[in-house]
Parts: C-alpha cells; sequence; structure tokens
C-alpha cells in the first residue's frame, strides 16, 4: 500500500474536534515559514462534496451504497485534481485533512458492510501518519448539544458503533505499515492541540 509523505489526517467520532483542531494548526503555522500548510477537510465543499453535505444533514436521501460510492468519488478529486492534495505535496507543503479513507471504512462500513466501502478506497494512498481523536460518544454528543441541528450519524447507538469500528480498523492500518496514533480527546483543547503538535513537529518535513 502507497503511503504519502507530509500528508497528515485527523480521525475520530462525531464531537471529537477534529475541525477545531485543524483550526489550531492553522493559526500555529501562521508563525512557521516552512513547510507552509495546506489544511482540507472531506467532504470537501466541491460538487459532490456538497451533495454528500445535503444527504448527511437529511435533505437529500440516498442510499448507503450510493453515500459510499459518492464519498469515493468526492475523494478521488480531493487527491488527483489539480488542486488537490497530491499537487500540494508536489509543491512541497504539508497537507493536513480532517478525514479521509478511514472514515469511508468506518461510517460507510457500518451502514453497508465492510465489502462496497473496501473495494471503493483500496487504491487510494494512505497518509504518512493519522491521528484518532479518541472520546467517549456521550462526551462527544455533549460537546454537540448547542448545535442548531444534528447529521444523520451523531446520535449515541451509532457513535458507539463507530468507536469500536475505528479502534478495529486502526490495527488494520498498522499491519499495512501506516502510522496511527490515538489522541485522548476529552482532555481540554489546548492539551489536545499540544499532543498533536507533538507528533506533527516531529515529521521529516518540519523536524529537519
Amino acid at each position: 500500500m502507497e503511503i504519502i509523505k507530509s500528508f497528515v489526517v485527523l480521525e475520530g467520532g462525531d464531537g471529537c474536534g477534529t475541525s477545531t483542531q485543524l483550526s489550531l494548526l492553522e493559526n500555529r503555522f501562521k508563525n512557521i515559514k516552512f513547510p507552509i500548510l495546506y489544511s482540507t477537510f472531506e467532504p470537501t465543499n466541491g460538487e459532490i462534496g456538497k451533495i454528500i453535505r445535503a444527504a448527511l444533514k437529511g435533505e437529500r436521501p440516498v442510499t448507503p451504497q450510493t453515500l459510499a460510492m459518492l464519498f469515493a468519488a468526492d475523494r478521488n478529486e480531493h487527491l488527483y485534481s489539480n488542486i488537490g492534495i497530491i499537487e500540494h505535496i508536489r509543491k512541497g507543503e504539508i497537507v493536513v485533512s480532517d478525514r479521509y479513507v478511514l472514515s469511508s471504512l468506518v461510517y460507510q462500513g457500518i451502514e453497508c458492510g465492510d465489502e462496497l466501502p473496501g473495494f471503493l478506497n483500496s487504491r487510494f494512498p494512505l497518509p504518512e501518519l493519522t491521528i484518532f481523536l479518541d472520546i467517549d460518544p456521550e462526551t462527544a454528543l455533549a460537546r454537540m448539544k448547542n448545535r442548531s441541528s444534528l447529521e444523520i450519524y451523531e446520535y449515541s447507538g451509532f457513535q458507539e458503533k463507530v468507536r469500536e469500528k475505528y479502534k478495529s480498523i486502526m490495527e488494520i492500518y498498522r499491519a499495512l505499515g501506516a502510522r496511527v496514533e490515538v489522541i485522548d480527546a476529552s482532555a481540554n483543547e489546548k492539551e489536545v492541540e499540544e499532543q498533536i503538535w507533538g507528533l506533527i513537529s516531529k515529521m521529516p518535513i518540519i523536524d529537519k
């Protein structure tokens, strides 16, 4: 399995703080001359990503199988378009993404079984570093209580399955030679930020 150097992915269940931590990384990189950070996320803001977001909000119902295929199509553009992840890495940038393949293997694996998402994502390269923000689903859902609306996966029963699925698939990732680190996301925001930075700052592109 190909591993992309200088590519980091933040993963975890809903409410674990991936979006918050990506924003904190953006602020930290403002004080670094090299490398440039390209921060990104999935689903993307592209046309396919917009369909996915509507489906996740329950505004555009699709079958679990269709959603799995949409995620894979969005990811292909995210990686290989002329403004995608691969192009940014070729320019010497470090790329950090809020979610990637592992999310599909977990969420769509729960929804429609492992075979389809496994096949759809089998040829996508793995990141150099995956950081899993682990948090108890009840704690995560409590964090989201002030949101104006929740997405279709943001309820306790499903998030319990998500956490267990992540843990099992992470072991498969490690067996393939991928680096996966786990951080306790129930800690305060600053502590989590420092732990994430401690991992990223030691990557070869930065720690020269």
